[in-house]
């Protein structure tokens, strides 16, 4: 399993103020700021540490802890709060510079007013609504990209979103070092899982790389008989497996094969520092089988993946499962496939070939064997489950030429109306909102992809604000959208698209 980044990852909280209210209200602007930063970072909503820096008051202090948070791999972002008045313009240099994701955290120490007992001593000290007007402004007049939060750090409603906002620092981190591994090109034909590798890099900080399958295959021809044997046994005590690919089984050769892919796979990718990848049914090399369970043990534990050689959605896959860390639901790979369209109830099957991530499987899955009618290979061994319910999101990305484009549904992943005892495959039942069809009218007005991260442990906000972060359009589709307002969004993001790429 990769690490990760929640073990080591901070938020530094950063407060506002200035020298003119003398030491004294300085000592206790310090002092709540940090036990702010406590309740921020003993909450369970923010899933990483909040670390508290000392208070800035002047220009200098506030550049050096920009610039400090710029180089530290730790900080994934920063939260800025005015506790009393803090001259914005001492912030100009500082935030010009900042490169870290930005929060501006609108609270204040507590809660209610003690009515009877205000005077200006009390004033000076609790003005955050003066100081981080100020703030605003300055931010504004910059075009400082940032998430603004109002409300009190006992709320429940502003630490969730503390922590969602948190969870896509924890994406945008991922993603701007992430390394992508190609095994093999593109799908022959297919348009939308094309797109620009030297443009991503530049935009998100990804590096996408292909191999020739067969670097794979003498990594997987390397592995140990005694290593599959232990590999099976581990699959033995996770899985249902079919009696057919046990010891002593006619197809135990399969499962020991698919086995043997998996270790070979993992050891490439661990070996080379890859977090996501890809593979290609047209291009399987000396491998026996197509990677289906290897593919879907890698997810599960983390790694990001696109069939076909989608090397976009592989490091969205591995980038929403780094927001996901740690949350109930689960996150895959995933394809709109077909459609059940009885008047009412509506519905969309997903699935793909094999690759479809057990961490959204509804129960034990089971361990089987089945023929696959392309690739041109031996029967491929796979995981077989249906996703368990819940309120999803389906988000695909896609290169639009000018600028990459994000495109989210909200849904509700539902049980199938039948046993699907016919179907081979892991799939996923959803219910698209607001309805089938202008989900679907919407979804194709936008060029999204058939390749999308199907996930139940991250919501809208979360990536709205990783989008945000990234600069990165951002289409969402849920209850309240219309078609005709759909088309209207389109047009009026191509153009703040266009103008914004000459400024």
């Amino acid at each position: 399993m990769i690490a990760s980044r929640l073990v080591t990852s901070q938020v530094w909280l950063i407060t506002g103020s200035q020298a003119m209210y003398g030491q004294a209200i300085l000592d206790q602007v310090a002092e709540q700021s940090r036990r702010i930063a406590e309740q921020l970072d003993g909450s369970s909503e923010i899933p990483v540490e909040v670390r508290w820096l000392p208070v800035v008051t002047d220009a200098e202090q506030i550049a050096r802890v920009l610039s400090e948070a710029n180089t530290t791999p730790e900080c994934i972002g920063v939260i800025a709060w005015m506790h009393t008045f803090s001259p914005a313009k001492m912030w100009i240099r500082g935030l010009k510079t900042l490169r870290k994701p930005l929060l501006h955290l609108h609270t204040q120490f507590g809660v209610e007013l003690p009515w009877g007992t205000i005077d200006m001593d009390f004033m000076n000290l609790n003005q955050a609504a003066h100081g981080d007007r100020e703030f605003g402004y300055v931010q504004s007049r910059l075009s400082t990209t940032r998430k603004t939060i109002a409300g009190h750090v006992s709320d429940p409603r502003t630490r969730n979103r503390v922590g969602s906002w948190t969870r896509a620092a924890l994406g945008h981190a991922e993603l701007s070092t992430l390394k992508v591994a190609r095994f093999g090109d593109n799908m022959r034909g297919v348009a939308v899982t094309e797109g620009d590798k030297v443009e991503a890099e530049a935009h998100f900080g990804a590096s996408i790389d292909t191999y020739g399958v067969n670097d794979l295959v003498e990594v997987v021809q390397r592995v140990r008989p005694v290593d599959v044997d232990k590999r099976i046994r581990e699959y033995e005590g996770t899985y249902d497996i079919a009696a057919e690919l046990l010891p002593g089984g006619d197809r135990h050769t399969s499962l020991r094969h698919g086995a043997q892919i998996e270790l070979g796979l993992r050891k490439f990718l661990s070996d080379g520092g890859f977090h996501a990848f890809t593979t290609n049914f047209e291009d399987l090399g000396g491998l026996r089988q197509l990677p289906g369970l290897a593919v879907q043990r890698l997810m599960a534990d983390g790694y990001g993946f696109g069939g076909e050689g989608d090397w976009k959605t592989a490091m969205l896959l591995r980038t929403v499962k780094a927001m996901a860390d740690g949350l109930p639901g689960g996150t895959s790979f995933m394809e709109d496939y077909t459609y059940d369209l009885t008047p009412g109830h509506e519905r969309i099957l997903g699935a793909h070939m094999l690759e479809v991530c057990p961490s959204i499987a509804a129960g034990v899955p089971t361990l089987e064997v089945h023929p696959l009618s392309i690739g041109d290979r031996e029967d491929p061994v796979r995981l077989r489950f249906t996703a368990a319910p819940g309120d999803g999101l389906v988000i695909g990305i896609c290169d639009m030429g000018s600028r990459f484009r994000l495109v989210a549904n909200e849904v509700r992943v539902v049980e199938p109306f039948a046993e699907l005892t016919r179907l081979p495959v892991a799939c996923a039942v959803w219910e698209p909102l607001p309805s089938w069809s202008t989900s679907a009218e919407a979804w194709l007005m936008a060029g999204a992809p058939h390749h999308t991260v199907l996930t139940t442990a991250v919501g809208s906000e979360t990536i709205d604000d990783f989008a945000a972060m990234t600069s990165t359009e951002l289409l969402i589709i849920d209850a309240a959208t219309t078609v005709r307002g759909f088309g209207h969004e389109l047009k009026w993001n191509d153009v703040y698209h266009h103008v914004a790429a000459g400024l």
